[in-house]
């Protein structure tokens, strides 16, 4: 499903994972797996239109002109410490990627973003930017998130997260009109916690055995 700012990609093998990685039972050994899996999974997605150029090879017959890819590799930034969860994967895909990192907590009596740290690439407004973050839930970090990348200088954002929920992505619709949000799932809407409804729970706490 496709619609103006949001992308929902429902290719079966995402879909299955997600129903696997949503049970309250998952291990956290699985569930590191599975968003492992489901993240190289999104990334074909993430770069379907990357641009293409060519470049001359030699096969073991002959030389031709093969596809390559142009310009500046992409930058693959993570939302701490939930994020590392999707990088993992998408760097898997793409190897030779840069790697940012940007430290946000949710305060839990206004919701709102806390920063505590932000390390990106110095030539980020030449890169494609990749934010990864499983939660898009009341939708606040990743507009913070945003918005400190493009005070660095970066101009092509896409958010890429596992869930979704209506009121985050009105947010980044709101705030951030130009970045497309691509998801596994876009879930029906949040508690009075900000958690996403069905969801999975706290993916950080999740991933990493932690309450």
């Amino acid at each position: 499903m496709v619609e103006k700012n949001l992308t929902v990609v429902n290719h079966p093998l995402i879909q299955h994972k997600l129903t696997l990685i949503r049970k309250k039972e998952t291990s956290s050994s699985e569930f590191r797996r599975l968003l492992r899996e489901i993240s190289m999974l999104l990334a074909y997605e993430i770069t379907r239109d990357l641009p293409l150029g060519k470049k001359s090879i030699e096969t073991p017959l002959m030389p031709m002109e093969s596809p390559s890819l142009l310009g500046k590799k992409l930058a693959l930034v993570s939302i701490l410490r939930a994020g590392n969860g999707l990088l993992e994967g998408v760097l898997e895909l793409i190897p030779s990627a840069r790697v940012g990192y940007i430290g946000l907590y949710r305060n839990e009596e206004t919701l709102k973003p806390v920063e505590y740290y932000f390390k990106v690439p110095l030539d980020i407004e030449a890169r494609l930017v990749i934010l990864l973050d499983p939660m898009l839930a009341t939708g606040h970090s990743a507009a913070a998130a945003v918005s400190r990348l493009k005070e660095e200088g970066a101009k092509n954002i896409r958010f890429v997260c596992l869930l979704a929920a209506p009121e985050g992505v009105e947010i980044m619709r709101d705030t951030h009109p130009d970045v497309q949000v691509i998801t596994a799932a876009l879930d029906t809407r949040l508690n009075e916690l900000g958690y996403i409804l069905p969801g999975l729970g706290d993916a950080g706490d999740r991933l990493y055995g932690t309450t």
